[in-house]
This record gives C-alpha cells, sequence and structure tokens, in this order.
C-alpha cells in the first residue's frame, strides 16, 4: 500500500484549521499517514480561517465559498505548510492554481442528523410540534425541511459544534440539523436523535469525507497521500463535486446530493431548492463509476432544464444583494 519516496528523512508540515473537529480530523490523517511511513516525520501546523474569525453573521450573508479553506490555501502556495486537510464539504469546487485535490479519505455517514432539547426527546422530525425552533446555518437543510415541513419556525445558528449544543441544551433552540459525521468524530454520536434519511434530506456535497489539499507539483507528497485515499469515496465525491460545479454553487447555495455505487453503477440524487422551500426540483442519474465526473455534469443538466438555474439565479442575486 505504502509509495517509494525519494527522501526517508523528508518533514512533511500538514496545515489545520483550528477548531476541535478539525484537529481532530487532522490529527486522524496524520496518524494514518504516519503509520504508513512511519520514516517520515508529519507535523501539524493550526490557522485560523475567516470562517472561524466571523461567528455573528449567517454564513450565507457572507458570500465568500471559500470562507474555512483560503488562509490554508495561501499557506500551501507560500510553502509555509505542505498540504491541508479540510472537511470536503468546506472546500470549494474549484481549487487556486497550482493546487490540486490530491486524496479523498473514507467517508463517515453523510446524512443530516436531528439533535433535540431534553423536552423532545419522544419526537421525530415530522412530529415535532408547529412553532417548534430548529436551529442551522445551512440554506441547503433550511430549504429542504421548510419544503416539508412549513408548520416548523428556522433559526440561525453559528458557532462550533458545542457551543450551538450548549444553546440547545439552555432552551434556545427546540432541536437543531448537525451533520452526523462531525457528531460521530468527535465522540458525540450519543447526541444524535434521528438520521435525516434522503427522503427529508439530500446531504451536502463532499459531507462526512475528509479532502487533502496539496501543490500540484508535488508529485512524492500526492504519491504518498494516495495511500489513504479511499477509492468508492472518491468516486462519489468526485461526482457530487462535478455536479455542484456545473451548477456554479457554492457550498452556501441549497443543493443537496446523495451517491450510492453497487458493483460498477454508480446512482446520484440531486436537488436544487429555493431558500423558503417553496420551488424545489430533484432528478437522479445512473451511469458507471469511471464516469464519475460526467455524471455530474449530466445531472446538473437535467435538472437546469427542469428550472434549477431559475433558482439559483433568483439565490445569487439575493446573496449579491445581502439579503
Amino acid at each position: 500500500m505504502t509509495s517509494v519516496v525519494s527522501s526517508a528523512t523528508r518533514t512533511i508540515r500538514i496545515g489545520s484549521r483550528k477548531s476541535q473537529l478539525a484537529l481532530v480530523q487532522t490529527y486522524w490523517v496524520r496518524e494514518q499517514l504516519q503509520n504508513s511511513f512511519p520514516d517520515i516525520n508529519f507535523e501539524v501546523h493550526t490557522m485560523s480561517t475567516q470562517g472561524d474569525k466571523i461567528l455573528d453573521v449567517a454564513l450565507a450573508k457572507i458570500g465568500d465559498k471559500g470562507l474555512f479553506t483560503k488562509e490554508l490555501e495561501v499557506g500551501m502556495l507560500s510553502q509555509e505548510i505542505d498540504f491541508a486537510v479540510h472537511s470536503l464539504k468546506d472546500l470549494p469546487t474549484n481549487l487556486p492554481e497550482g493546487l490540486t485535490l490530491a486524496a479523498i479519505t473514507e467517508r463517515e455517514n453523510p446524512a443530516d442528523a436531528l439533535v433535540v432539547h431534553e423536552k423532545f426527546k419522544d419526537q421525530q422530525i415530522d412530529t415535532l410540534p408547529p412553532g417548534a425552533v430548529i436551529g442551522t446555518s445551512s440554506l441547503r437543510r433550511l430549504a429542504q425541511l421548510r419544503n416539508q415541513f412549513p408548520h416548523l419556525t428556522f433559526k440561525d445558528v453559528r458557532g462550533n459544534l458545542n457551543t450551538r449544543l450548549a444553546k440547545l441544551d439552555a432552551g434556545e433552540y427546540d432541536a437543531l440539523i448537525l451533520a452526523a459525521a462531525g457528531l460521530q468524530r468527535l465522540g458525540m454520536g450519543d447526541r444524535i436523535h434521528q438520521v435525516l434519511p434522503k427522503e427529508v434530506s439530500l446531504h451536502a456535497v463532499g459531507q462526512g469525507a475528509l479532502g487533502i489539499e496539496c501543490r500540484a507539483d508535488d508529485i512524492e507528497l500526492i504519491s504518498i497521500l494516495k495511500a489513504i485515499e479511499h477509492p468508492q469515496t472518491r468516486d462519489r465525491c468526485l461526482a457530487e463535486r462535478s455536479f455542484l460545479r456545473s451548477l456554479e454553487g457554492g457550498c452556501q447555495v441549497p443543493i443537496g446530493v446523495n451517491t450510492e455505487i453497487n458493483g460498477n453503477e454508480l446512482t446520484l440524487t440531486g436537488v436544487v431548492a429555493s431558500v423558503d422551500g417553496q420551488n424545489l426540483v430533484k432528478d437522479t442519474i445512473v451511469g458507471h463509476v469511471n464516469d464519475a465526473e460526467a455524471i455530474g455534469i449530466q445531472l446538473a443538466q437535467r435538472l437546469r432544464e427542469q428550472g434549477a438555474q431559475e433558482i439559483l439565479d433568483i439565490i445569487f442575486t439575493e446573496i449579491q444583494r445581502g439579503s
């Protein structure tokens, strides 16, 4: 599984955000690489990103697709660090010149999860009472849930996972919608009250997977990083990212996906929804796993023909206006 490298004493610097989840993910990647390449020294260097610093504004209103990645990318281009570990859902589909997505690790459960206040421990998403306050910072989740549960009240929530859960427990929210993968990675899987089925909420592009980004000309490092890539996750995420790229949507646009692989067959489902949940287009396409990126492009075109572009144009206009 390991690759032959030209310098057994090389020190490789890993860039990470400072958040608890980011560090857990980064040190997991470091451990996997260290196990495969015991003669290489892997160092972790932390940085704060714009997304970590702006905690009082809804993500959608900031309008920046690289909120959690730009500073790390600058660090790579300036050779301050050699590669960065990202939650793949935060990584823009178009990378800066000179950088590449070198590897994608095995995916945790990509689904969204319902976490409830104690008083609603006997409820599910479809049995919460009218007016129940649901916290989410994701337009994708917001749009899909508004479409199916218009009787619920939705409120933006920011901060790290512990901060959000503290707000829930204090009664500021009746429930939160969070990524199941993040809760599981932080050892908080017991807080998951319900894993939302794909019929309720299609997940974010790349959700649950880690993306490892590095300089495109560092061939030796790319060969090292490939040692921890998970081919099936890679193919699923390449289809998802191609779909998102084709629709020119950022991480804060109501676009959801679901991918499955059976043998050589890849199934991609995508949804585009208006923020109010009133308009929603959804479809599925099946193809050969080797054509993952082409499948994403084809599905994007199909949804455009069904009205997705009109929905997105309205959303992009509202974002530009700062609505």
